[in-house]
């Protein structure tokens, strides 16, 4: 481990530092994504791949506009009252990523309490665009806990997208104090839902936080147990003075160990390192979704429906 001392200015471990690419892709990523008036959580999120994905030709593209609803404590995106939901923007996402040629598509999206579906059907109408327009096409969706709604999850699950990933963030003692309205028991119920539907259900979490290995594997057996088949790892990175801050630095052989321990655990897929995120290599997990641990395990169906 490497403690921070949360002293302003401190340098971060040598293996976070990143640099970041440019080149011919990564600026035509940033052109479409303007021209189109998209938003990325690469950008909104300061993730620190952004270089590397954009030099790749791909990005995480974040619909429902800018402004959550929820002030998640470890999340640089802006807080506040949502502009309306743009009519265009299903379409706006179909064409880009038609535009950049991808195999594989990555959407996310700001919590939406203040709409009656919580922005569930611009979901669908958004996968729905993104299918028509790029057969072939396979999408991630890394969708929010829709206040554990079920028949609003249902609504994402019956669009049909090849993954369906939500994050429980942290171990199950931090959630209070870094999420902001969401609970643990509320997003293994949206995991539980979506892996009993046969979807491939993914899940990612951050370390130090605080967090303790024992809570790390309680973390993963909670996972396994609801039927998540893919998991990503990832150091926590302070984003802003007005975060929480992070409590330690994990070396990068400490993510190797919970990877390995992850696939023994069951998972068909563990993306474990310090740069890892939610949809870091994500065009992988695809690739191995034949893999027999992506189906749920003995999904109980009364669980399915809570």
């Amino acid at each position: 481990m490497y403690k921070n001392q949360n002293t302003p200015g401190r340098r971060k471990p040598d293996w976070l530092k990143v640099k970041l690419p440019q080149g011919k892709l990564s600026a035509q990523v940033g052109e479409v994504v303007r021209a189109h008036r998209l938003h990325t959580i690469c950008t909104s999120g300061l993730c620190p791949n952004r270089g590397e994905c954009r030099a790749r030709g791909t990005a995480t593209f974040m619909i429902g506009g800018d402004i959550c609803t929820r002030s998640c404590k470890f999340c640089h995106v802006k807080t506040g009252r949502p502009m309306p939901l743009d009519p265009n923007e299903p379409e706006n996402v179909a064409r880009s990523v038609k535009q950049l040629q991808l195999r594989h598509a990555v959407i996310t999206s700001v919590d939406r309490d203040d709409l009656p579906d919580l922005g569930a059907r611009h979901w669908v109408r958004v996968i729905q665009a993104v299918k028509s327009e790029n057969p072939g096409v396979t999408m991630e969706t890394l969708i929010p806990d829709f206040q554990g709604r079920a028949e609003l999850v249902s609504l994402i699950l019956d669009a049909r997208p090849e993954v369906v990933s939500h994050n429980l963030e942290t171990v199950r003692r931090l959630t209070g104090r870094i999420r902001s309205r969401a609970t643990y028991e509320t997003s293994l119920a949206v995991i539980r839902q979506v892996a009993a539907s046969g979807t491939i259900a993914k899940s990612g979490v951050m370390l130090g936080l605080g967090e303790t290995r024992e809570e790390v594997m309680e973390t993963m057996d909670d996972l396994r147990q609801a039927g998540c088949s893919a998991m990503t790892i990832g150091q926590y990175l302070q984003p802003a003075r007005a975060n929480v801050e992070v409590a330690e630095y994990i070396r990068p052989e400490v993510f190797e160990e919970y990877r390995r321990v992850g696939i023994e655990k069951g998972f068909a897929h563990v993306e474990s390192s310090p740069l890892a995120r939610s949809s870091y290599h994500a065009e992988k997990l695809v690739a191995d979704r034949q893999a027999p641990n992506f189906l749920p395990r003995n999904p109980a169906p009364q669980d399915a429906q809570s």
